[in-house]
């Protein structure tokens, strides 16, 4: 039986030295390639672009979509002006993000969001994200963490009942890279995980399909700490679903 075909989005890596300083290249994580091949698929790499068709093209033509984590998501997409702990964004490749989750909606596939892969997710389905973490009352855990990519950094609770406590039981303990995070939980979707100062760690749509984000990145733990790739298989299944 063939392996299900996973694209992950691609990122644009702006060179800022050597021979081309300017130039742009596509390109992923090796980790979202590895990770999804430890769970039982065959990844390919989706660049950016901005052909409607050929996006939709790109969609059809995979079992699954995982997005990838990157650049801050521009703040114009939910409605708020840029503050100034905003960071670099890049709208065409949100653009792009935002294309392939609802082509990969309507065609029911399944679709697993990391780090401002959850971001984008929220974003598209019309929730709304804190743009610094400072901006949140009580927030007090390191969220960007000062260690080796695939080192756990706190705690996250995971909601009984939901999808991701099936795939992962009551709590693990995550890396963590990020600054922002889920503000107003799109409609139709729910928060389903936690870190133990509040913020929003994973979202997921109600329902049966597979539309899962989470905050941490599982494919830099995922070789030192079996548990998170559990949460590829999952996914894995159901896009050979």
């Amino acid at each position: 039986m063939a392996k299900p075909l996973i694209g992950i989005s691609g990122n644009i890596l702006i060179n800022q030295s050597g021979m081309f300083p300017g130039m742009e290249r596509a390109f992923v994580n090796c980790d979202y390639v590895n990770s999804v091949i430890a769970g039982g698929g065959s990844p390919v790499i989706l660049p950016v672009i901005d052909d409607d068709e050929a996006i939709e093209t790109q969609m059809r033509n995979v079992d699954g979509l995982i997005l990838s984590g990157g650049y801050d998501v521009d703040p114009l997409l939910y409605g708020e002006e840029p503050t100034q702990k905003q960071d670099f964004i890049y709208p065409e490749i949100d653009e792009h993000d935002i294309k392939l989750i609802k082509a990969a909606f309507k065609m029911n596939k399944p679709i697993l969001g990391i780090c401002k892969g959850i971001q984008i997710l929220n974003v598209a389905f019309g929730g709304t994200l804190y743009q610094d973490l400072s901006h949140i009352e009580d927030c007090f855990i390191m969220h960007s963490q000062s260690s080796k990519r695939h080192m756990p950094g706190h705690t996250v609770e995971i909601l009984k009942d939901t999808k991701l406590h099936k795939i992962l039981g009551d709590n693990v303990r995550t890396n963590s890279f990020h600054h922002q995070s889920v503000r107003e939980v799109a409609p139709n979707f729910i928060p389903n995980a936690w870190s133990k100062d509040g913020v929003v760690e994973g979202i997921e749509l109600k329902g049966e399909g597979f539309v899962i984000g989470v905050q941490w990145h599982p494919e830099g733990m995922f070789e030192k700490y079996p548990i998170m790739v559990k949460l590829f298989k999952a996914f894995v299944d159901a896009a050979r679903k």
